[in-house]
């Protein structure tokens, strides 16, 4: 029987042994009525043989708060973030607390520090790994948590919303490709990060599907921020054979490629087509008006508050894995290569 870091049974373990899906287990949970009675009869007498309690509503006071926990809070791709988190907090009449840990554990271990002398209604994570030892205290603490772009992959207790980065990538190369760009550089995320690899394997598959092979002179590694990108561009600019497009797969990198061309004496996209990753409010107003994937930020903070406050009330999150859509925005920093 699998237990929790809490050394709790799960619930994915009580549907494997019951031979049934973990949302009809949440089902019988809730009491819902779509169970047939002999599934429900199997499912409660496994839950009772493990001592296994439905979260309910908390019988401590409600905080009124949200806790937010970025590594940094530098990027305007933190505040589309907030801006969700805010639009649930504000329709239910809660604060939320926002924090930055920096990606250093002896600042988590101080955030966790101050958890434990103050209340809170539920912790969102926003690209962090949360540690089995955190989990744990949370659990112990019957604090409820979601993570937004979780960086490893979370243990199936913790609900996690993301955007679908596999696909953002494949349809920005396509994008590409339909223009007759065949050399196209690509700079990539933060490699402990699940969506920096998702969006870079989109990338290569859409090149594999036009029969090209993904070259490594074409790969830079960059952090999501402008110097990455304007570095990473800089070094494609470089190459005896630079390539005519680059896909930088946040759009912070993308404006950083913009500077770089710049520097070269080149024009977006005149001589360098140039695609973003997250359309950030900014990125319709650059020069030239950024084509990019965009992602729902604002709708993925404000899915993670919800979720957090569903757990808070003793509900049964049935999808723990959600994805929302990206979207490609064509605009101007796009065309034909001249050699097309």
């Amino acid at each position: 029987m699998t237990l929790d870091d809490a050394g709790r049974v799960t619930i994915t373990a009580i549907a494997r042994e019951a031979g049934v899906s973990v949302p009809t287990v949440s089902r019988v949970l809730n009491g819902r009525s779509d169970v047939s009675p002999q599934t429900r009869e199997r499912v409660e007498a496994i839950l009772r043989e493990h001592g296994y309690r439905r979260r309910t509503a908390r019988n401590k006071p409600a905080a009124n708060l949200i806790d937010l926990v970025f590594n940094d809070l530098d990027s305007p791709w933190a505040v589309e973030i907030i801006r969700g988190v805010e639009e649930v907090a504000h329709a239910t009449g809660i604060g939320t607390v926002v924090s930055a840990i920096h990606d250093k554990p002896a600042s988590a271990r101080q955030w966790l520090q101050n958890l434990r002398a103050r209340a809170t209604d539920g912790v969102i994570f926003v690209t962090s790994d949360v540690t089995p030892p955190m989990h744990a205290e949370l659990r112990r603490l019957d604090i409820p948590l979601a993570v937004i772009d979780p960086a490893g992959v979370p243990t199936i207790d913790v609900p996690t919303v993301g955007a679908t980065n596999w696909a953002g990538g494949l349809r920005a190369t396509e994008h590409l490709l339909s223009l007759g760009h065949r050399r196209i550089g690509f700079i990539a995320g933060p490699k402990r990060l699940l969506c920096s690899r998702a969006r870079l394997d989109g990338h290569g598959a859409a090149l594999a599907a036009a029969g090209l092979a993904t070259d490594p002179d074409l790969i830079q590694q960059g952090d999501f921020y402008h110097e990455s990108g304007c570095d990473g561009a800089e070094a494609l600019l470089r190459l005896a054979d630079p390539p005519t497009a680059i896909f930088a797969s946040s759009d912070q990198m993308a404006f950083g490629a913009y500077e770089a061309v710049r520097q070269r004496g080149l024009r977006v996209p005149d001589d360098v087509s140039v695609v973003g990753f997250d359309d950030l409010p900014e990125s319709r107003w650059a020069s030239p008006p950024l084509t990019t994937v965009r992602q729902p930020l604002a709708e993925m903070g404000l899915l993670a508050a919800r979720t957090v406050l569903r757990l808070a009330h003793g509900e049964t999150i049935e999808t723990p894995r959600v994805e929302l859509a990206t979207e490609l925005i064509v605009r101007d920093s796009t065309a034909a290569p001249r050699t097309a």
